[in-house]
């Protein structure tokens, strides 16, 4: 297990600090839910650690098979509901990939990123839309 520890800073923020490297990072309710938004927000995260996960994964097969993804680019769009409770309802991942359309591992690629563990773990009732876009 992974320890994180958080402390509250008032003001709707929080520090938290990732307890083996030591890394930390303040989180801000954004300015719909009473915050200043000068930062993440927890569900903002929610949407950063999907992309950052299916790139991680598609990374990872992408250099056991000699293909280097340097270059490429994903943008997350976050969708709360608008009705309670209050929750992601919608994220939509774009990938970017500086390779053709025609590469002989886009297959292997795409399903690499759509089996990392944070797309795994996302509650069915979040709707999630996954463009990949190879643009080389």
């Amino acid at each position: 297990m992974v320890q994180i520890d958080l402390t509250y800073l008032g003001d709707l923020r929080c520090e938290a600090v990732h307890a083996p490297s030591g890394q930390k990072l303040t989180t801000d309710a954004p300015v719909d839910n009473e915050g200043r938004g000068e930062s993440f927000s927890p569900t903002d995260l929610l949407a950063t650690s999907l992309g950052a996960c299916m790139m991680t994964i598609m990374g990872i097969v992408a250099r056991r098979h000699d293909v280097d993804l340097a270059g490429t680019r994903i943008r997350v769009l976050k969708g709360m509901s608008a009705d309670s409770p209050r929750r992601v309802a919608r994220l939509e991942v774009v990938f970017t990939i500086p390779h053709p359309a025609d590469h002989p591992k886009r297959s292997l690629l795409e399903n690499a990123a759509k089996t990392c563990p944070v797309h795994a773990s996302l509650h069915p009732g979040v709707e999630n839309v996954l463009t990949f876009d190879w643009v080389g």
